[in-house]
């Protein structure tokens, strides 16, 4: 009996030890969770690192690309000055001669430099070049305007000869590595170039590879010719026929045609417009002056080519000022250019700019046209086209 006694007490004290600890634990639950209240404090310190680290590097990125957008305006602020330095050049150059050739200052890369080493930037560095734009075959003037019908024949046979010296260059590159897979006729450039001009013809197709609305709207995605002037050089390429390739560049030796073109040089014609094509054979490049010379006489370009620029003494021994002055060049007594196609002036002219500043590069060209005030009869340029590259 005294064990029964004792047992039933033991069992009393354990139960009622039992249900004072399970009343404790309902009372305060977490009283022994120091483990998860440790795991908490370190996943929010972990969290606070993360967003502190994830704030830096945003800070930092903001400040960098503050930087870049700086350097970026004072980039165009350099370049904007560059030009302005380039237009001054030009018109010194209206003011002091008569003509425009390679032999004045706005062709000299060294006496640009000097121009442009007076501009006050402490950072930074510019380099600019300046060419006569009509020193190129003018696009526009390949149909007459303002009529817009018809080729231009002076200027159908220039570009005959300009495209059969391109494509004769492509097809003797080394391992016939040509930019065709079959022979290109000149036409087949020709052709689609007018019809892209031409208006007022009820969309007549020239030649049998000309090339209207018809064909381009067979293409994806397609669209339709202008049946005016090209607006920008880089449209000739969706004209049939012209690749990029053959409008860029080839290879390193041969540049593409669109170094020899341009869409500038309208002339105002009772409020209408025409395009005269007039080359200017004093900054003409190699190949558009051997399209000048007559069939056959294109091997004298070289000749003509350097004699612009023959020099003694630091002087420039031979004068550009008659349109015919090529006729002095050894063995050009003979040769005949036509006369509607050249000239010894322009007003035209392409400025390159590029700057440079803490590793960031940025290129502009500009084409101005100088024009004559009115008013107070002093010339200045004004802005034709402006693109960043």
């Amino acid at each position: 009996m005294a064990l029964i006694r004792l047992t039933l007490k033991l069992r009393s004290r354990f139960t009622e030890k039992s249900r004072i600890k399970y009343i404790k634990m309902e009372k305060y639950p977490y009283q022994n969770n120091n483990g998860i209240a440790l795991i908490i404090t370190l996943t929010v310190i972990s969290l606070l690192i993360i967003v502190t680290f994830e704030l830096n590097r945003q800070l930092q990125a903001s400040v960098v690309n503050s930087a870049i957008i700086r350097d970026q305006v004072v980039l165009s602020h350099i370049i904007t000055s560059g030009v302005e330095v380039g237009k001054a050049i030009l018109i010194k150059d209206k003011n002091d001669s008569e003509i425009d050739s390679v032999q004045e200052d706005w062709a000299n890369p060294e006496k640009i430099d000097a121009y442009l080493s007076q501009l006050p930037f402490e950072e930074g560095r510019i380099v600019m070049y300046i060419s006569d734009e009509l020193g190129r075959i003018q696009v526009n003037s390949l149909v007459k305007f303002p009529q817009g019908k018809d080729f231009n024949p002076t200027q159908h046979d220039l570009w005959l000869r300009f495209m059969a010296l391109i494509l004769t260059q492509q097809e003797s590159m080394e391992d016939n590595d040509t930019l065709f897979e079959e022979i290109v006729e000149p036409s087949a450039i020709i052709n689609p170039i007018k019809d892209w001009l031409d208006s007022n013809d009820n969309d007549a197709i020239s030649g049998l590879n000309g090339a209207e609305d018809e064909y381009y709207q067979d293409l994806d995605p397609e669209y339709t010719t202008r049946n005016g002037p090209f607006r920008h050089i880089e449209e000739l390429i969706r004209t049939k026929g012209i690749t990029p390739e053959l409008f860029y560049a080839a290879d390193d030796q041969l540049m593409g045609i669109s170094n020899f073109l341009t869409v500038y040089g309208v002339s105002d014609l009772n409020d209408k417009f025409t395009y005269t094509g007039k080359i200017n054979i004093n900054t003409a490049e190699m190949p558009v002056i051997a399209a000048l010379l007559p069939l056959g006489q294109e091997f004298l370009a070289a000749e003509i080519f350097n004699y612009r620029i023959e020099s003694a003494n630091e002087q420039f021994v031979y004068d550009l000022i008659s349109p015919n002055w090529y006729n002095n060049v050894p063995g050009c007594s003979e040769v005949k250019i036509d006369a509607e196609l050249i000239t010894t002036q322009s007003d035209i002219f392409r400025i390159e700019c590029s700057a440079g500043l803490r590793g960031l590069q940025k290129k502009a060209t500009v084409i101005v046209q100088r024009e004559k005030n009115e008013e107070s009869g002093k010339w200045y340029c004004k802005v034709l086209n402006w693109a960043y590259e």
